[in-house]
């Protein structure tokens, strides 16, 4: 079977050195979904794709698909929007790498998936215009992931009647104010404020939040528990050390 030239959106999931001189990167397609493509030559001084293969940068990338192959063949690349703050801001760039390492973790090879490439297209360009973030804003990015999956939290308390805490059942996959499963996580108030407002709406109001930095953490881990629960092969990121180093200040 021979190869297409493909033409799509793109979005730089990570990215390794592979050889001398070369690049390996994980793209999120909007045609083809997750791929892996060799970028010969990458890591050259005057080489045309080392500015662009950067995790989180969105491109139009033209590349050659066999769908024998594991690793396709990048052939061209350009920016759909040059994302320089996210470059360049260390803090930005601790959680879009971390936001990144968890997306490539919950998407299958070739699973195109329109409205997750939607909502990243979106939460970049947005990420990089703004003066700081902080870390409370990725419990908010993997809720609104697990939505996009279709294994989002289903929130099973009455509007009209929402009490101080409750709980996220991993099993179940609800937010309820008892304990349903023999997995479920009690949340404090605070962070069941933030996951019932995340649920509700997508105002950054959500981020002003007070969550101290045990509860924070705590959520974090609650969802990757929720994560690892309903999706295979989610782990711990590699990224984690360096996002908390940056982003807990």
């Amino acid at each position: 079977m021979s190869s297409t030239i493909t033409k799509t959106e793109a979005i730089v999931l990570r990215t390794v050195e592979f050889q001398e001189s070369s690049i390996i990167a994980t793209l999120f397609t909007l045609k083809h979904g997750k791929i892996a493509v060799i970028a010969k030559g990458a890591r050259k001084p005057k080489s045309k794709f080392a500015a662009f293969l950067v995790p989180g940068q969105m491109l139009e990338v033209v590349y050659y698909m066999k769908h024998t192959r594991q690793v396709q063949t990048l052939s061209d690349s350009s920016y759909l929007q040059k994302l320089d703050s996210i470059r360049f801001d260390v803090q930005k760039m601790a959680l879009v790498t971390i936001t990144m390492e968890l997306t490539h973790q919950l998407l299958h090879e070739n699973e195109v998936n329109e409205p997750l490439f939607q909502f990243l297209s979106a939460m970049l360009p947005w990420l990089n215009k703004q003066e700081s973030v902080s870390k409370i804003m990725f419990p908010y990015i993997q809720i609104r992931l697990a939505q996009l999956l279709g294994i989002g939290i289903q929130n099973t308390i009455e509007e009209h009647d929402v009490p101080q805490t409750g709980y996220i059942n991993i099993q179940s996959g609800t937010m309820s104010t008892e304990a349903i499963d023999s997995d479920s996580l009690r949340l404090t108030p605070g962070q069941f404020q933030f996951v019932n407002e995340s649920l509700q709406s997508m105002k950054s109001s959500i981020f002003d939040i007070a969550l101290t930095k045990s509860e924070l953490n705590t959520l974090i881990a609650h969802l990757d528990k929720y994560f690892r629960y309903h999706i295979e092969g989610v782990r711990p990121r590699k990224s984690d050390a360096i996002f908390d180093q940056l982003l807990e200040s």
